[in-house]
């Protein structure tokens, strides 16, 4: 099939630099900036001092006299992205900074309106996605160091203090042990079309390497993150409004729009790394959970979604296999999906730890205090049940993790 036909099949997606996703750094925004021109430096300075904002209440004045900036002196992608991040991280702290029940319900016009039109530009909506806090929120410490995580720093934090750096960076990682695969995904698509089973063989081993990686890279939450200080503070500001009983109503975007709008908190099911892997292995979960998961890749860079439907659109390395009869294949796939599993199996184990545990330890603890008339800790109620994407995790991570397994292929 010459480049022509591949284009009229929709199969001209095989080069990642396409997609702008890297092929040392998959999906992950290699080299990030972490300043912008002086002319920006307004935001730049609440942004680098957002947690001591916070924590003594005074971000929102800060913001509130923040002048209103013109976005156009903004160069580049990379530039676009950053302010992209400063702002959601600005707006997160703006938000939530007196907590769940004193939560604002309008964004004053000097962060709405710059916000919205960087987001406009980048094709990602006005909220803090996967793609700010973790894909481009990172720098090394070290810059002839190797990119590992103890020589990796976050650009922009939140309250939460380690354990929130942690939280970043451990899921940065997960991203980019999952690079090989990404990589193996682009070559198989094009062995298919050629019946080359060597090509295909070699990318869904890679594959299964990858899944494994990344939950080995997952296992480190552990030694990074503390359950409480996760439950109790980060989730809250990584929260949205939408699908969030504490905030019904939406947020008012003042200067942009005449009524609030509603948008989803970041979340793992933002990943285009995991979106791929389930389009390439042929995954296809029920209708609710596919629904929010379909509704996720509008949070994700337009041209990671395009890979992502590209993949959908591409031939299917499953029926391709289940056409062979050819055991070793299936074998093979098998061994993805197996690791695939095991990868959410694992995520399950993670929200059970740092969720219904620790929730159930807080709901005890609100018990406690309320019966001795003291009010310490508020752990965000509403949320309970909720991962910060606004869905009902547990059902939600089961359905999926269950999806998986059912595209197991028999024996041939």
């Amino acid at each position: 099939m010459n480049k022509e036909e591949k284009e009229a099949r929709g199969i001209n997606y095989i080069n990642l630099d396409g997609f702008h996703i890297s092929k040392e750094c998959g999906f992950v925004l290699p080299d990030p900036l972490s300043d912008l021109p002086k002319f920006y430096q307004p935001w730049m300075d609440i942004a680098n001092n957002l947690t001591h904002l916070i924590e003594h209440h005074q971000l929102r004045c800060e913001v509130n006299n923040m002048k209103l900036l013109n976005t156009h002196f903004l160069i580049g992608h990379k530039q676009q992205r950053l302010a992209h991040m400063a702002l959601s991280f600005i707006t997160m702290g703006y938000v939530w900074q007196e907590g769940e029940h004193n939560n604002t319900k309008v964004l004053p016009k000097s962060l709405a309106v710059p916000y919205c039109e960087v987001s406009e530009i980048l094709g990602l909506p006005p909220i803090l996605v996967h793609a700010d806090c973790v894909l481009a929120n990172w720098k090394k410490k070290d810059p002839n160091r190797v990119m590992e995580l103890r020589n990796l720093d976050v650009i922009f934090t939140l309250p939460g203090g380690d354990s929130v750096k942690g939280f970043f960076l451990v899921t940065l990682e997960v991203e980019l042990a999952a690079v090989q695969g990404i990589k193996a995904v682009s070559i198989a698509t094009e062995a298919i079309l050629k019946h080359d089973d060597d090509s295909i063989k070699n990318a869904l081993q890679k594959v299964a390497e990858s899944i494994r990686k990344m939950n080995q890279s997952l296992k480190k939450m552990d030694e990074h993150v503390d359950p409480a200080t996760f439950y109790g503070i980060i989730r809250l500001f990584l929260s949205g409004w939408k699908d969030n009983p504490a905030f019904s109503e939406g947020l008012l975007y003042e200067g942009v729009w005449d009524k609030p709008r509603h948008f989803s908190g970041g979340s793992a099911a933002q990943s285009s790394t995991l979106h791929s892997f389930d389009e390439f292995l042929g995954i296809r979960h029920n209708e609710e959970c596919a629904e929010f998961l379909h509704r996720m890749r509008d949070y994700m860079p337009p041209s990671h979604k395009a890979f992502i439907q590209a993949l959908a659109s591409g031939p299917s390395v499953r029926e391709y296999i289940v056409l062979s009869c050819s055991p070793i294949l299936r074998e093979l796939y098998n061994d993805c999906i197996a690791a695939l599993v095991g990868l959410r199996n694992y995520h399950i184990t993670v929200v059970t730890r740092y969720i219904t545990i620790t929730a159930a330890k807080a709901k005890a603890e609100k018990a406690k205090q309320n019966s001795s008339a003291h009010n310490l800790q508020k752990a965000p109620s509403a949320l309970e049940e909720r991962g910060t994407g606004g869905s009902e995790i547990m059902c939600f991570l089961k359905s999926v993790r269950d999806s998986t397994k059912k595209v197991m292929i028999d024996k041939i």
